[in-house]
């Protein structure tokens, strides 16, 4: 999960704003918000808590504990929360709709045009340089998550399991997520200071029934529709597999890159690792959440499926059901954040979840790195095992070169995400030879 550093603000003079008040402030938001989730999470205090005094710092942290505990993007779920604070669910579908859209507009456009001119010498150029960078981003990002899972000793042995368990064994993810999570649940105990205070759970409420049942039925009103009424299998086999990545990407955009690579790449084959490295460099240089990389794999799956159509219709349902169960727990969750918040079997599900995150995005780098430097990998099964063998003679020197600048940029000189891959293409340009791409 993420961690992000916090200022500390006024709890007075919270501040009631307009609609379009809001409007204005979740439009700027979504087109500012690159970086990552940390990088949003900061922006967002910043606008919201700091110079906008919407909420107060302690309601905006509760709000992000209660987010952190859920699956999908937490940013995106933040926003959505904060606007449902000040304005009901009116409010929140304004914020976590404007967080999405300024971005999915762009990846869709990006999509369109990798998937359109992918081929071309140039963009083959400049990808060469933007996969080295992302192998870079993927390790720099398992060290960040690293630092703050890995806090007790069970929690490595966790993490071990997990990536023993995928990289080897090509266990699913969701079962890994199961596993560490019942583990954190059941060894977890309430802490002393927490030993004397009565929590209480509130009475489910008549309009929290109501809530989760509408939101249930609009995630699956499209997989519905396509089963009912079409006989495309493809686009309902697209449906089912982000939704169940919807409900088990516990740890971020990372985690959930993890899954689909296992699932996408070496089980269903509708991308190739080299698709899935462009995907995330897209995502990467893009607005909003970086869970958007999966709007990139619908489109690309669902236009090597039927063309432009079918591409279309991949990625809106890939949207639909990724961003709408988003809705659906910040609404029907938000009346019981304070209770959530101070249950420890809840939090020790969580740090044991987010230590085989560590694993998987470990089986990620591995397997994102391999497929990078080589141009021809095996995956060779000796009985339950699979042991992926690189072609040493095909060992790309180019991207090993770009590799390690951009390793000096993310871990010496500090350089933004955005920076490096901008440096990383321009070399991907350099090294392909420029006389030779036009």
């Amino acid at each position: 999960m993420s961690s992000v550093d916090i200022t500390s603000a006024s709890e007075e003079s919270i501040e009631n704003p307009t609609l379009l008040q809001a409007f204005s402030v979740w439009l700027k938001i979504g087109l500012l918000s690159f970086g990552g989730p940390a990088a949003q999470i900061a922006l967002m205090h910043r606008m919201v808590v700091t110079e906008n005094r919407w909420l107060s710092e302690k309601q905006y942290i509760n709000a992000l504990s209660f987010c952190m505990l859920l699956p999908g993007p937490e940013a995106m779920q933040l926003a959505t929360y904060a606007g449902w604070r000040m304005h009901g669910v009116r409010g929140g579908l304004l914020a976590g709709l404007l967080f999405v859209i300024p971005g999915a507009i762009i990846v869709l456009l990006l999509a369109a045009i990798y998937t359109g001119f992918g081929k071309l010498p140039l963009v083959d150029a400049l990808f060469l340089g933007v996969k080295a960078a992302v192998v870079v981003i993927v390790i720099e990002a398992l060290l960040r998550v690293s630092k703050k899972a890995l806090k007790r000793q069970d929690h490595w042995v966790i993490a071990a399991l997990a990536f023993i368990a995928i990289f080897f064994f090509n266990v699913s993810f969701p079962l890994i997520v199961i596993a560490a999570g019942l583990y954190g649940f059941l060894t977890s105990s309430q802490p002393a200071d927490l030993a004397g205070r009565q929590s209480v759970l509130p009475s489910m409420k008549r309009s929290t029934i109501v809530t989760v049942l509408f939101w249930a039925c609009l995630w699956a009103a499209p997989l519905v529709a396509v089963y009912v009424f079409t006989d495309n299998q493809f686009l309902l086999d697209i449906g089912a597999f982000f939704s169940r990545l919807a409900v088990v990407t516990f740890g971020g955009a990372y985690a959930v890159l993890a899954y689909m690579t296992q699932d996408v790449v070496v089980n269903l084959g509708w991308l190739t690792a080299g698709e899935m490295m462009d995907g995330l460099g897209l995502a990467e240089t893009t607005p909003g959440p970086l869970i958007l990389v999966t709007e990139f794999v619908g489109f690309v799956a669902g236009y090597r499926e039927g063309g432009v159509l079918s591409g279309l219709a991949a990625a809106t349902m890939t949207l639909w059901v990724t961003f709408v169960p988003c809705f659906l727990w910040i609404f029907a969750g938000a009346p019981y954040i304070d209770w959530i918040g101070e249950q420890p079997r809840l939090r020790g599900a969580l740090s044991s979840i987010t230590a085989a995150v560590v694993g998987v995005i470990l089986n990620l780098s591995v397997w994102f790195s391999l497929h990078v430097l080589f141009a021809t990998v095996a995956a060779r099964k000796v009985g339950p095992l699979t042991l992926w063998t690189p072609g040493f003679e095909t060992l790309d020197w180019r991207v090993l070169i770009l590799t390690g600048i951009c390793a000096v940029a993310v871990f010496v000189w500090h350089w933004s995400i955005l920076k490096v891959l901008l440096m990383a293409a321009i070399l991907g340009l350099l090294t392909s030879g420029i006389p030779t791409i036009f």
